[in-house]
């Protein structure tokens, strides 16, 4: 496989420029050390890059050529752009307001890493001066193997992954792990990540849930951030439990006539499984990790190890001609009930008639239950008014008169479980799990216990933001004759004519300093890195430290000791600081209140009372999303308060 990047075309690149190791790059110690803050580390980094003068703009661009395989040969471009809050779009970040950072103060300065694909990779290497793209827009683009932003204090966000699926020769787990590693080395603090995932059609999101309670990116350790539609931590994991536990014998005792397809597909899995499937995410979980067995040749098939389930179980302790035995004494029990339901003791008495060791039938009675012998489905489940465990015997081979290689094959005188599967065939069971028991449960959401699953299934899908911590601010090296303080700034502002001191949301910084210096020598980095850093605090003057009494000619170990956590407080004009607007929060009369108790903007389509202007989500007003929003809205509030208006004579 041959490169898709043409780096030979872009005129500026020098020949002998360094290669990086795609699988390495981001370590610390390659290329850089990595060993202070944030921003020392992005700008160590950096310095290794090669400077892009045509990328974007009047913004600074650096690129790093990233070899993935030497043989065949494969490089992809990493590039990354500095975006000046002077030169931004949008001064206030709203990947921060949706998963909760509004209150952080803005930063001067952004860096976006990109991966560019196929299709914007002509942009990045373009050097025509009148074309757009390769402007500031560059950012802006959509469609990029990978697109992750960070704010100077170490806060980001990874805005989109898009792997071998959309034409990358990357796959998604090794632009994660890059991003990861990248993330880690740089000494990022939290970064957040909107999940909308998708594969042939399923929201990963759901389907990872219930496979693995967690996310497919909770693979590198994402976890809930914020839910869209009043979602919380406690009804997100409410919902993903409820769904993994959902009993698979509740489920086949419910499906109805058409979904016997789905039926035999429980069956299926329960042979190959080898081991007994109790609950839906028992079953996800190992049709998900099936898929990364089978081989994906269309005509290569995956056979079961065993050679059935029950006769495979560790815990039976009977020979296969006694099982098999006592098989066909359980269904010809059954037969005779007339298809009927009947409880567990009745079918254990029919069967002592002929099976004298009641501890072989009560391992059979427990393993048979929800699967496909013959012709017959054998369907088991727990009465919801006896408390009993029933069983009944479903003729299926009227219905599906072509599927019998699915079935287990039985004649009068031996069983003979065979299943095979191919990656198609997987696949294909997997969408139609998801799409029939997940997404389009209808018919089941009155059955007792699988009501839930539709809520659940909505709730899980409402959450999106996911965010991971690094806490990078604590995770540098030591520094020979040198040592490391954590430094965070206060200051005072002017309220009603008195002085009051307001804390300011700014994380610590890491200062690596002489063993010798003084707080006079600290207090002039901690004013340049904070004024550096943050857009509110430009013109910040640092005073004093809180807790301490002390001259600026003190050392600073001798007072703290190394790795220690101290604060400035300082002094900074308030109303300047207002008038610029600091936080990336908006500060506007946007006002939101919900049916749903939303309080705030989750990035959800919401429409606005033309009345009190109180923004609702479109979705709980019962406007589709096929649907414009109307011109003129009236929540129900308002719409009521304008009925019982007097009438006007």
């Amino acid at each position: 496989m041959m490169s898709h990047l043409d780096l030979s075309g872009c005129k500026k690149r020098k020949r002998g420029e360094t290669v990086f190791k795609f699988k390495t790059f981001g370590q610390r110690g390659y290329p850089a050390e990595f060993n202070g803050s944030f921003l020392q580390n992005v700008r160590e980094l950096l310095e290794f890059g090669q400077v892009e003068t045509h990328l974007s703009g009047a913004m600074t661009s650096w690129s790093f050529q990233l070899e993935v395989f030497r043989h065949p040969s494969l490089h992809v471009l990493l590039f990354v752009i500095e975006e000046p809050i002077e030169l931004s779009f949008h001064h206030h970040c709203q990947h921060c307001q949706y998963i909760g950072w509004g209150h952080h103060m803005i930063c001067n300065k952004k860096y976006h890493f990109l991966l560019p694909s196929k299709n914007t990779i002509p942009a990045c290497l373009s050097h025509d001066n009148t074309n757009s793209m390769c402007k500031s827009n560059l950012i802006g683009l959509q469609g990029h193997t990978m697109h992750g932003v960070f704010h100077s204090n170490g806060f980001g966000h990874l805005l989109c992954i898009n792997g071998l699926e959309t034409g990358s020769d990357l796959a998604g787990y090794q632009i994660m792990e890059f991003w990861d590693r990248l993330c880690a080395g740089l000494g990022a603090r939290k970064v957040s990540f909107k999940d909308t995932s998708q594969k042939k059609g399923m929201d990963l999101r759901l389907l990872h849930a219930v496979a693995y309670g967690k996310p497919w990116f909770g693979r590198w350790d994402y976890v809930f951030g914020r839910g869209s539609f009043g979602i919380n931590l406690d009804m997100y994991e409410s919902a993903v439990k409820a769904l993994q536990n959902v009993p698979l014998c509740l489920l086949a005792h419910h499906l109805d006539a058409r979904k016997n397809d789905i039926l035999i597909l429980l069956s299926r899995y329960q042979i190959l499984s080898g081991h007994s499937l109790i609950t839906l995410g028992d079953l996800f979980n190992f049709m998900l990790e099936l898929t990364l067995e089978v081989p994906k040749d269309s005509s290569t098939t995956y056979s079961s190890q065993y050679p059935g389930l029950i006769l495979s179980d560790t815990s039976c302790r009977w020979s296969p001609k006694r099982v098999e035995m006592a098989i066909r004494v359980v269904i010809q029990a059954l037969k005779r009930a007339e298809l009927r339901w009947v409880s567990r003791q009745e079918v254990r008495d029919a069967a002592r008639a002929y099976i004298g060791d009641t501890g072989l039938l009560d391992f059979v009675l427990k393993s048979l239950g929800n699967h496909i012998v013959g012709k017959y489905y054998v369907r088991r489940c727990l009465n919801p008014v006896t408390k009993v465990l029933e069983y009944c015997l479903e003729d299926i081979s009227n219905e599906f008169p072509k599927q019998e290689e699915f079935l287990m094959v039985t004649n009068e005188a031996k069983l003979k479980p065979h299943q095979k599967v191919t990656w198609v065939q997987l696949m294909k069971d997997i969408i139609s799990l998801y799409k029939n028991v997940l997404v389009e449960q209808k018919e089941m959401t009155s059955a007792e216990g699988l009501g839930t699953i539709s809520v659940a299934s909505r709730i899980i899908l409402d959450t999106k933001y996911f965010f991971k911590e690094y806490g990078g601010e604590f995770g540098s090296k030591s520094v020979v004759n040198k040592s490391k303080l954590y430094c965070a700034v206060v200051w005072s502002t002017c309220d009603g004519g008195a002085l009051s001191l307001v804390k300011v949301a700014t994380p610590y910084e890491c200062f690596i300093l002489e063993n010798n210096a003084t707080f006079d020598e600290l207090k002039v980095e901690v004013q340049k890195t904070f004024r550096e850093i943050y857009l509110g605090l430009r013109n910040f003057i640092a005073e004093s430290v809180t807790g301490f009494n002390l001259k600026g000619t003190d050392l600073v170990f001798e007072m703290v000791r190394p790795g220690g956590k101290i604060t400035f407080e300082g002094i900074e004009g308030q109303r300047e600081i207002v008038n610029s607007g600091i936080y990336e929060g908006l500060t506007s009369n946007f006002v939101v209140d919900c049916g749903c108790g939303t309080k705030y903007d989750d990035g959800e389509r919401m429409v606005c009372c033309d009345i009190c202007d109180v923004w609702q989500h479109t979705r709980c007003v019962q406007i589709p999303n096929s649907e414009e929003i109307p011109n003129i809205f009236l929540c129900k509030t308002c719409e009521q308060d304008i009925l019982h208006f007097p009438s006007i004579p």
